[in-house]
């Protein structure tokens, strides 16, 4: 029987002998058109249908995507009022799930085909590992540059870090039930809108011993495009200033390679903002020596993004890599504000606090539907106090 937007929740029919091995979950909000997309991509894989069930969680949408999800879900999950953000969805998807892997799929990616066989495979293969993610193609669907860039930009870091990750992406990755259960699922108490809140579930599932793979091959092709305004705005306020804030929190800051703020992201990150401040300084005094110094800082920055440069010229062309230098150095320059943005909050305002309406509704510590956000074990989210 197909779930139907009119229900809350209704499910098929559980299939004949063993249950799913894998439990899909996309959370959506307001994304009828890119969910339709997604769905289909999952509707066309290669793994048998009955070793995997799919579940979509319609957080408070106020178009048709529960009528979308209907088409294929096995369950339709409808939170009303208000959207939660995509960690409370994630999670109440995980809490009605039977699979004994949790795959979580963003609502505006295509799988590839292979992508659940692959995740089936490689769990089977290798019972100690507790979550694996892959990465996005190189054929995003927007065709605009800044659209093209920030893809292309995700998917050479990806396919350049195979292996044992530190971190966790939730856009196209999987997670074993017994580790989700043991960090207490995605931090739906801090993180009530999309911001880094698989970044945070990967580094306390790494906290708890849990070990993470990136696996480059298992992509998804992007359908979200991107403008300047959008990414600077994600990259600040959704990405880098919660970053920080993690780093400075647990005071691990001074580790090499934590959260892929490697030492050269670390070295671009501050070219990029010493660039302004001597183009200005030339401009002003007009001092070679600050011209120089621009120079030779801008020198350094590209150098060291080479690899990623000569993948842009093989990609798309020169011309492509002349329009994406400069969009590279406006996200090192986002992160770099961003993470001062940061570090002051942390100084003046401490850890991450929920907002008020968040803390005020679970303090009623009343029984209701949808339940109100769970704090999240203090030991499990910050290893300092």
């Amino acid at each position: 029987m197909r779930a139907t937007p009119d229900a809350a929740l209704q499910r098929k029919a559980a299939p004949d002998g063993e249950g799913p091995l894998l439990s899909v979950i996309v959370p959506v909000h307001d994304g009828a058109p890119e969910l339709a997309a997604c769905l289909a991509a999952l509707a066309g894989s290669r793994y048998p249908r009955e070793r995997w069930e799919l579940i979509v969680v319609d957080d408070a949408s106020t178009d048709d995507s529960a009528l979308v999800a209907a088409e294929h879900a096995d369950v339709v999950l409808r939170l009303p009022d208000r959207p939660r953000g995509p960690a409370y969805a994630r999670n109440r998807g995980c809490e009605i799930s039977r699979g004994d892997v949790v795959v979580f799929v963003d609502a505006d990616v295509c799988v590839h085909p292979d992508v659940l066989a692959r995740y089936a495979e490689l769990f089977s293969q290798a019972p100690e590992l507790s979550a694996a993610f892959g990465s996005y193609d190189a054929c995003p669907t927007a065709s605009d540059r800044v659209s093209q860039f920030r893809n292309l930009l995700h998917h050479f870091v990806h396919q350049s870090n195979p292996g044992e990750a530190e971190t966790f992406w939730s856009g196209c990755g999987a997670v074993t039930r017994a580790a989700l259960i043991d960090v207490d699922m995605f931090d739906e108490w801090h993180y009530t809108r999309p911001q880094i809140e698989d970044i945070d579930l990967g580094r306390r599932l790494r906290s708890r011993g849990h070990r993470i793979v990136l696996r480059p091959e298992i992509q998804c092709t992007h359908l979200r495009r991107w403008s300047l305004r959008t990414m600077v705005r994600a990259d600040f306020g959704s990405r880098g200033v919660p970053w920080m804030r993690i780093l400075l929190q647990e005071r691990i800051l001074a580790e090499f390679n934590v959260l892929n703020v490697t030492g050269k992201e670390r070295l671009c990150v501050t070219l990029a903002l010493l660039a302004p401040l001597l183009a200005l300084a030339a401009l002003v005094t007009g001092s070679a020596i600050a011209v120089w110094s621009l120079v030779g800082a801008l020198t350094i920055l590209f150098a060291a993004n080479a690899r990623f440069y000569h993948f842009l010229w093989r990609a798309r062309g020169p011309g492509f890599l002349a329009a994406a230098l400069p969009l590279h150095l406006a996200y090192y320059l986002t992160a770099g504000t961003a993470a001062i943005a940061g570090a002051l909050a942390h100084v003046l305002f401490g850890e991450p606090v929920a907002p008020p309406g968040v803390q005020a509704q679970a303090g009623l510590r009343v029984e209701m539907w949808p339940p109100s956000p769970r704090r999240p074990v203090d030991h499990l989210w910050r290893r300092y106090s």
